[in-house]
């Protein structure tokens, strides 16, 4: 495919531009907005561009320009050849109300000096590190639960995930604070398609109309317990090299600009870092509950690798099941659910040549459901992960973790972190969904249960899987 460097004729003095446009909507997606498609559930409309369209489908909301991909080749195309004509379109860019300049919403040298300060946190020596305090969280969790009780699992994961990030990267303790914060990005979440659909939000955010009002509360709340956790760190003079250390280093001055700045920079990695993995690992127990040969399977890899003792980063490579799981549950429910990006200029992708402005949509809900790509796509099947599986299997039509350069900081962290989490509650617990819970995706920033995620806990003896391994078993 050509890129839009070489194809740029409407920067060429005296020449129009030729555009071609997918096949797509011939009216305007306001005229039907609200006949068809919810606004607060885009999923609904990427969809039918999908089973409609195919590959790569256009549309237009008022004057905008909107083309949505479904195919690997023009994802590619989009998040790693033509990355550098691209920016995060107006949704991402909407977001900075909560997170400001971060990594998330940050463009240019200013996301590269960021990443560039983030990278050691994550480099592959330090991962290692991480394991033991990971465990420990999810050991003190697992110590609280009581066999029998009903449990509101996605809140349980939220604050867990919470107190990991804020123990590993930040080398803080949140737990007289992590309800605070939780509450307080939930409430944010709750108006999240208010804020993305509302005209002006960044200037009304000032005047503080009702829907508003609320969410400046919550932000403040937010600042509130970021501030406090840079305060403390600054006083104690922690080298401990973490995350926060290395942001703090990056930032000596102590200028208002210089906090604004490192403020952004800690909610990002706190939102990105704790409810993507949060929301996994919640859809996770949910699969494994509604399929009960792979959570035999799961428990039964657990006992056989750990003998009853706490997982550690050694056991990661040795928990292949639990990882293939995981990963089959990202497939089906992938926290970031959908991106997006913004054209700079003119730019071509395969035989459609699109303007300069033009905003590129894709999914990951929708593509990871495609049969050609994942067959029977519904059925949760972690065998479709296996080594050789994923050999065979072609780039980008499985990618939770984005793309190219942007592609996420902290990846091989989570992988770790699920693991670990999942291996250390598992090793003592079944989960069960409360009979007539209902369960749906609600795509916000991530893709969290709508109505939460309550399930029973059910303790489990060590062994029992594996003990019956012989035993004939209903299938999923």
């Amino acid at each position: 495919m050509a890129t839009a460097a070489s194809n740029d004729v409407s920067k060429r003095p005296g020449l129009r531009a030729n555009y071609r446009f997918p096949p797509g909507f011939q009216r305007n997606l306001l005229w039907f907005a609200f006949r068809r498609f919810r606004p607060a559930n885009p999923i609904l409309l990427f969809q039918h561009l999908a089973d409609t369209y195919g590959d790569i489908a256009h549309y237009k909301i008022g004057w905008n320009h909107i083309v949505f991909l479904n195919h690997p080749d023009y994802i590619r195309e989009v998040l790693v050849v033509q990355n550098d004509n691209f920016i995060k379109e107006r949704t991402v860019q909407r977001t900075k109300m909560l997170l400001g300049e971060g990594m998330i919403t940050s463009e240019g040298a200013q996301h590269r000096t960021q990443r560039q300060v983030a990278q050691p946190a994550f480099h592959r020596q330090r991962i290692p590190e991480y394991a033991g305090m990971i465990v420990g969280e999810a050991a003190r969790l697992s110590d609280r639960w009581r066999d029998g009780e009903q449990r509101d699992i996605a809140i349980d994961m939220m604050q867990l995930t919470l107190n990991v990030v804020a123990d590993t990267l930040f080398a803080t303790d949140l737990h007289d604070e992590v309800k605070e914060l939780a509450d307080a990005i939930n409430r944010i979440m709750g108006l999240y398609n208010f804020l993305v659909m509302l005209p002006a939000a960044e200037w009304l955010v000032h005047v503080q109309p009702p829907g508003l009002a609320a969410f400046v509360r919550a932000r403040k709340r937010i600042d509130a317990v970021v501030y406090r956790m840079i305060v403390a760190h600054r006083q104690r003079g922690s080298q401990s090299g973490s995350l926060l250390d290395l942001m703090l280093a990056a930032s000596p001055d102590e200028s208002p600009a210089s906090e604004q700045s490192l403020r952004d920079q800690v909610i990002t990695i706190f939102l990105a870092g704790y409810e993507t993995v949060a929301n996994a690992l919640s859809w996770t127990w949910y699969l494994l509950s509604q399929n009960p040969e792979c959570e035999r399977r799961f428990h039964q890899e657990i006992d056989r690798e750990l003998s009853g003792r706490l997982p550690t980063f050694d056991d990661v490579p040795r928990l292949r099941y639990v990882e293939m799981v995981l990963t089959e549950s990202m497939r089906l429910y992938p926290p970031a659910w959908a991106m997006g990006r913004y054209a700079r200029a003119d730019f071509r992708l395969g035989d459609f040549f699109l303007p300069a402005k033009t905003t590129v949509l894709m999914s990951q809900f929708v593509t990871h459901r495609d049969s050609r790509f994942f067959p029977d796509p519904l059925r949760f099947d972690p065998e479709r992960f296996t080594p050789e599986a994923k050999s065979r299997r072609t780039r980008l039509t499985y990618f939770p973790f984005g793309a190219g350069a942007r592609q996420c900081v902290g990846e091989s962290f989570t992988w770790m972190e699920g693991v670990l989490l999942l291996a250390t509650l598992g090793q003592k617990w079944k989960l069960k969904l409360v009979p007539g819970h209902r369960v749906e995706p609600e795509p916000l920033i991530t893709l969290r249960p709508k109505y939460g995620m309550k399930m029973f806990v059910e303790r489990r003896t060590p062994f029992d899987e594996l003990r019956a391994g012989t035993r004939p078993h209903g299938g999923a």
